[in-house]
């Protein structure tokens, strides 16, 4: 590790020992072209910049820029990944540690990476970020929340003494390839969708706000028509409503042979109509007989029973 670095040293300083000189030939031949006094301190200030210029801006961070995508490189290998916002306090302080520790991903053969959720809101919800700065290690897929000490010191002693292995990895369920999550990263970029459309609308269309607000009402009426409508199609493609056949029209023969058992019973109901008429007159005569001749009766009774009481 050593000599790797040792090396990479080398080169930066050989690098900066060139600029140097190529500053200091152009200040030179500025400095005999120009008037003399005219443009000294113009000429100062040129050498000045290409001076500190390497140390600022000469060096290319070792983080390397996770977006939606390319994050599934995250995958493969083993990572360390923070998750900051350009406005969080916390995470400016620790972006010189997180890029002391940087340099030190090619010995320890680890990647070090940075995910800005004001950029990528998709990722944000995709590992459930809550807090800011947020670090993750992964490892051939598995991902573990680091809750250590925040330093370049704990984040090289997190990765070489291998403490990673006593953190409980993310379950699959909730993990950043799962369904849910996936889902999840998809709702998070439909919000970051409607607020760049929302002030698109006012800042550029200079449409009130509830104007805007009526777009979006109007458009989640139509998505749930569509919607709807679509899970009606689909739920009658996957279980069909059972319909009634319509009978077919009977033919002739079928309508002569339904008549003839209906006109069987018609005349067997006449048939008992009219048995039924006969019997009611016989059965009035054996009445008005049986009342005359109880009539009789009762009248020879009573001359028999005045000749008992006179007696």
């Amino acid at each position: 590790m050593r000599t790797s670095r040792s090396a990479r040293a080398g080169g930066s300083a050989e690098l900066l020992r060139e600029v140097r000189a190529a500053a200091l030939v152009v200040g030179g031949r500025a400095a005999d072209m120009a008037p003399s006094g005219s443009l000294r301190v113009p000429v100062a200030v040129l050498l000045l910049l290409l001076w500190g210029a390497p140390w600022t801006h000469g060096r290319r961070s070792d983080v390397r820029i996770i977006t939606d995508e390319n994050w599934r490189e995250l995958l493969e290998g083993e990572w360390m990944i923070e998750f900051y916002a350009p406005w969080c306090p916390a995470c400016q302080n620790l972006q010189p540690e997180w890029e002391s520790f940087a340099e030190w991903g090619e010995d320890l053969e680890v990647n070090v990476a940075k995910v800005d959720v004001t950029e990528q809101p998709g990722l944000s919800g995709r590992f459930i970020i809550s807090a800011l700065p947020t670090v993750y290690h992964c490892k051939n897929g598995e991902f573990r929340r680091y809750q250590g000490p925040r330093t370049k010191k704990d984040f090289i002693n997190f990765i070489s003494e291998k403490e990673w292995k006593s953190i409980e990895p993310v379950s699959s369920w909730v993990g950043p390839g799962s369904v849910l999550m996936s889902s999840m990263s998809a709702l998070f970029q439909l919000s970051m969708w409607i607020r760049t459309y929302h002030n698109y609308f006012i800042e550029d269309l200079g449409l009130p706000v509830w104007g805007s607000y009526t777009v979006f009402a109007l458009a989640t009426l139509l998505s749930g028509l569509l919607l709807g409508l679509c899970m009606i199609f689909v739920a009658d493609c996957l279980c069909p409503s059972k319909r009634r056949r319509p009978q077919p029209y009977p033919s002739k023969k079928l309508l002569l042979e339904s008549s003839q058992p209906l006109k069987k019973v018609e005349e067997e109901q006449e048939a008992d109509e009219e048995d039924v008429s006969e019997e009611e007159p016989e059965s009035k005569e054996g009445i008005n007989t049986d009342f005359a001749q109880n009539a009789i009766r009762q009248r020879s009774v009573a001359p028999s029973l005045a000749t008992d009481k006179s007696s």
